[in-house]
């Protein structure tokens, strides 16, 4: 009988796929992603985490943000941060600092087209989010902050969100009395904005679609 028994269990691990690998989604940001002034818990990125294991996705998310950061913080601090986590996907939500402190634009496209090449060179896919700044810079400053997003995403080839804080920024009621951090209830509409385009990067993740609600048993007393 064990004869028999060994080849048919051998047969079927053969057949049985492996065990898909865990995808881990990390955050490169600033107080956007860093749930400023909220509940961390009630931020953008944990609602992600959420979202993915609701979804049935086999990922985690690190979020490797910091309130305050540049673009040239997350550079400095991203070697280590890609080989303590090693990531599968990196969303680079950086550079709005930058525009609000006057650094030149010339030093945040190089430093933003840095992190992105260092992301691609480990063979990581890349997000990345746009902000646009305050009108009270200039219309002219304000366009050309907005174009180094578009720049980058077309020289790295890598998917934009071009208005990471579009329908919340225009809207008071979204946003916290310092005018430049969202609130909690803006969390849901800036996940929805980032997912369309962070859905299609995460194809390779395992998912299992949710289990379906068991069915109630009939109750005897009721049955004909």
């Amino acid at each position: 009988m064990a004869r028999r028994i060994l080849p048919l269990l051998l047969c079927l691990l053969t057949v049985l796929p492996a065990a898909a690998a865990e995808t881990v989604v990390m955050v490169l940001g600033d107080s956007l992603s860093a749930a400023y002034g909220i509940d961390r818990e009630a931020g953008w990125v944990a609602l992600l985490a959420k979202r993915l294991h609701n979804q049935g996705y086999e990922a985690r998310v690190v979020n490797a943000s910091i309130s305050g950061d540049t673009s040239g913080g997350g550079l400095s601090r991203l070697p280590a941060a890609l080989e303590r986590h090693q990531p599968d996907v990196l969303i680079v939500e950086l550079g709005g600092n930058d525009g609000l402190r006057g650094i030149p634009l010339q030093e945040t496209r190089r430093n933003l087209s840095h992190i992105v090449a260092m992301a691609q060179q480990r063979g990581i896919r890349v997000l990345l989010l746009g902000v646009r700044l305050p009108p009270n810079y200039g219309a002219v400053f304000t366009e050309r902050f907005q174009a180094m997003y578009r720049d980058l995403a077309r020289q790295h080839d890598v998917p934009l969100v071009p208005r990471f804080l579009e329908h919340v920024a225009t809207h008071p009621s979204l946003m916290q009395p310092d005018g430049i951090h969202p609130t909690a209830a803006a969390q849901p509409r800036l996940l929805a904005n980032v997912w369309p385009k962070l859905k299609p990067l995460l194809q390779g993740a395992w998912h299992v679609p949710p289990m379906p609600a068991a069915r109630r048993s009939p109750d005897p007393s009721r049955m004909p």
